[in-house]
């Protein structure tokens, strides 16, 4: 696995290497950061602690890199672009390893994590090369009291140093959603991973290394949020933001300055079933939903508001198929897996004891065992309870009965968060007014809350972050308008 073959170079011993300038090298510090294994809560690799001094140097590589990448013509970023895809996808097997002991995800779930990211990254050399490939022309007599005297050309040019931080969760797609728009559209990256999934992150790189990038104009530095975090969101060298995370990024957005952000942050999304539901239907995603990598998705299902009517009927077929889950490591592909850390486990279990202490129904019995959650199903949550607004991130889903539409409704919108949502009906009349009034920035009907395909828009609302991401709107985020007027002479009219 990691360390081996084509990627021997990025280590040093035990601790893997930071990637600037096209080269791998070791940090000044000499200190290291452990990144530690879910499952076995040991120590599984450790990446090097990057210094405040290194981050300049690397900003001002950034910097001088995109000046000469801005000038290459589109077609040649797309190409590296492709080949980029093609090598990741061809080494999505050490790749995967990574994320099973890194972030304990299913051995299935952590090849198709990269084998996704690779189709993302040839969608968006395809879709760059459409939207940036294209212009507008513009006359000014097209406004009132103008002649035809001004031509006006815009075309969309790179915003400079974009600086990604992509979270623990899906470290590697959620890092290529942010890296493949940037490139096509003509910025350097300089690319924070999380310090658990940082090594899957280094692997990625090397594929982009391999794909023939100029030098400068990819880097990754590891290291001490405590020690870079800060240094490098509010560093003058960075002209765009890209976060994915929980809301440290709304920290980061009142401390960046006047650069486009994109954040897109935490959700508590809602899941409101309509006593026409297909309930088989709703069941099924709501499982998927609330349980796939053990809850830790911030488009997970965080919430059921049921009709109260149809509760008992559903809860039942919910805990049907909960009972069926496996728990277990990730290498066995297990549907439940441990959750990322021991702080992680311990605020999901104090969620857990606040519901039990004020009166809510256990469908499963609470069972821990370390960082590993068996999934468990609240009902007869009510208000007063944390777990009905805050975010568990986490195997644990409460359902909250309703007795109307609209309470249902007020529930969704009083939460601070407002990134999906999702309505259960067969009244397609029902579930527009539904989802017109959901405050949140998409609504699925009759599915679970998604973040993809990867080239629909995807945003949030109110605490769940700022900008639109997506393919399209992630590239059109990461460039700015140049415009271009052309002057012409006053027209001279002859009578006929």
């Amino acid at each position: 696995m990691a360390g081996r073959g084509i990627f021997a170079e990025i280590m040093d011993g035990d601790v893997f290497k930071y990637y600037v300038h096209g080269q791998w090298i070791k940090s000044s510090s000499g200190k290291a950061c452990p990144i530690m294994n879910p499952t076995t809560r040991k120590t599984q690799f450790k990446v090097q602690a990057c210094t405040q001094k290194e981050v300049n140097k690397v900003m001002d590589i950034a910097k001088t890199a995109q000046k000469s990448w801005a000038k290459t013509p589109l077609w040649k970023r797309a190409e590296l672009l492709h080949k980029a895809a093609a090598i990741l996808k061809q080494h999505s097997a050490p790749i995967a390893e990574c994320l099973v002991k890194e972030i304990a995800k299913p051995a299935k779930d952590s090849v198709t994590e990269v084998i996704r990211s690779g189709d993302l990254v040839s969608y968006c050399a395809e879709e760059g090369v459409r939207i940036l490939g294209e212009g507008k022309f513009l006359v000014s007599d097209s406004f009132p009291g103008n002649e035809r005297t001004k031509y006006c050309l815009t075309s969309k040019i790179p915003l400079g140093v974009v600086l990604a931080i992509p979270p623990f969760n899906y470290p590697v797609n959620l890092a290529v959603s942010k890296i493949a728009p940037a490139l096509i559209a003509g910025n350097s990256i300089v690319l924070k991973p999380p310090t658990q999934g940082a090594v899957a992150v280094l692997h990625m790189v090397h594929c982009f290394h391999l794909a023939g990038f100029p030098e400068g104009l990819i880097n990754c530095v590891t290291g001490k949020g405590s020690e870079i975090g800060d240094f490098l969101t509010m560093h003058p060298g960075v002209n765009c933001i890209s976060f994915t995370g929980g809301d440290t990024g709304i920290a980061i957005s009142k401390k960046a300055g006047m650069i486009p952000l994109q954040m897109e942050l935490g959700g508590k999304d809602a899941c409101i079933v309509l006593e026409d539901a297909d309930l088989d239907l709703a069941a099924a995603n709501i499982v998927k939903g609330g349980f796939s990598y053990s809850g830790q998705r911030c488009t997970a299902v965080k919430v059921a508001l049921v009709m109260e009517s149809i509760a008992n009927t559903l809860v039942k077929k919910i805990n049907d198929r909960v009972a069926k889950l496996t728990v277990g490591p990730p290498e066995n592909d297990s549907d439940i897996t441990p959750v990322i850390s021991e702080s992680s486990a311990n605020y999901i279990e104090g969620l857990v004891m606040d519901a039990k202490e004020k009166g809510a129904t256990f469908c499963q019995e609470y069972r821990r065992e370390g960082n590993l959650i068996w999934p468990l199903l609240l009902d007869n949550v009510r208000p007063d309870m944390r777990i009905a607004w805050e975010e568990p991130f986490g195997p644990v889903l409460p359902v909250i009965r309703i007795n109307s539409v609209e309470e249902g409704i007020n529930h969704c919108n009083a939460s601070n968060f407002g990134l999906q949502g999702c309505v259960f009906t067969r009244d397609i009349n029902k579930a527009m007014l539904v989802s017109d009034a959901m405050e949140t920035g998409t609504v699925q009907i009759n599915s679970a809350p998604a973040r993809g395909p990867d080239h629909f828009p995807f945003q949030g609302l109110k605490d769940s972050g700022i900008g639109s991401q997506g393919i399209t709107n992630s590239i059109n985020l990461m460039t700015k308008v140049k415009t271009t007027v052309i002057n012409l002479p006053m027209p001279s009219y002859t009578m006929g």
